[in-house]
């Protein structure tokens, strides 16, 4: 069962706009899209931010980790001048910006926990924490389709959300399916496997739905692609390509 989207904007607005920030968030909704896919990574004081990298240097300029760094002088940070000049200045976000966002506009979210090294279990709980008490009203009415998903390829910090949450869903992602995948899934309490599309075998897409977990995938770019991986069963997958794959393909 997957009462979640079909269809998500990766980072946001994909290749159309700096990824993890509000301008992208902005691009995916000028597309049509109220379903998006984006990073959570706590700063030094222990405050969630929408970012990818644990270093600076891709998408935010200068030196330094996230980890290293407190909120408030991550959030004065230029996360868009890699981007084009137009996004010079656009600042890293808040997740709770994020949250604000998307719940004004109604946007269904798929947060990645992605923690620095040796902060696993923290950032777990606090996304999970965070999430849980700003979505408590949907999470009383009961209503999944409203709930936030919850993801991580961190094993320990997807247990310390179930922990925190537990009422919150949890998608496990898997860079290559292993072997034990359902062990690991069931001891999560997972609903989902995300997993990379070009490891994903129709077999193996039949096997996890057949177990019945939905099926999410990572990040497929190309419509034949995308239509082809649905044809085998997967429920849903994010993109880049938000200009070519709509919300309704």
């Amino acid at each position: 069962m997957w009462p979640y989207p079909k269809i998500v904007a990766h980072r946001g607005g994909g290749t159309l706009a700096p990824e993890n920030t509000i301008a992208g968030l902005r691009a995916g909704l000028a597309y049509g899209f109220r379903a998006v896919e984006f990073d959570v990574m706590l700063s030094r004081d222990g405050i969630g931010m929408v970012v990818h990298d644990p270093d600076f240097g891709r998408t935010v300029a200068g030196q330094g980790s996230v980890a290293q760094t407190d909120a408030a002088a991550l959030a004065g940070m230029d996360a868009g001048s890699w981007f084009g000049e137009a996004f010079r200045n656009e600042p890293v976000p808040f997740y709770t910006q994020f949250i604000d966002y998307c719940k004004a506009q109604r946007i269904w979210m798929n947060v990645e926990i992605k923690p620095a090294d040796g902060f696993e279990a923290a950032t777990g709980a606090w996304v999970a924490k965070v999430t849980r008490d700003s979505y408590s009203a949907e999470l009383a009415a009961g209503d999944p389709a409203r709930y936030p998903l919850l993801s991580s390829f961190s094993f320990d910090a997807l247990a310390a959300a179930r922990d925190t949450a537990p009422e919150l869903p949890r998608g496990y992602l898997l860079d290559k399916i292993p072997a034990d995948w359902q062990q690991q899934a069931e001891q999560l309490g997972a609903v989902a496997i995300h997993t990379n599309h070009k490891h994903l075998t129709p077999q193996l897409a039949a096997r996890i739905k057949a177990a019945g977990y939905g099926l999410f995938c990572y990040t497929v770019n190309d419509p034949a692609r995308g239509s082809e991986i649905l044809a085998w069963g997967v429920d849903g997958f994010c993109t880049d390509r938000i200009d070519l794959i709509g919300p309704d393909f």
